[in-house]
């Protein structure tokens, strides 16, 4: 299975003792989307929403990344640069 690369990666917080992860592809964004579902509010919605379209091929992974940062950054999990 493909894994839809984009860049740059958008660095989110996994919860651990590091500092962040770095998500570079469509896949991983669509797992972590999944652990903060409880989280999830409308930019939440048009990320997942993203990852679908891309993974069934009808949107390029570089049109994840942008949908994938603001979500993360809506449930308070981006790591700012």
């Amino acid at each position: 299975m493909p894994m839809f690369w984009f860049s740059p990666a958008v660095k989110v917080e996994t919860g651990t003792a590091s500092r962040g992860y770095a998500v570079t592809n469509v896949q991983r964004a669509a797992d972590f989307l999944l652990s903060w579902k409880h989280l999830g509010g409308p930019k939440w919605k048009l990320a997942a929403q993203a990852c679908i379209r891309c993974l069934q091929g009808e949107i390029p992974p570089e049109d994840v990344r942008a949908p994938f940062e603001d979500a993360a950054r809506e449930a308070g999990k981006l790591v700012e640069y």
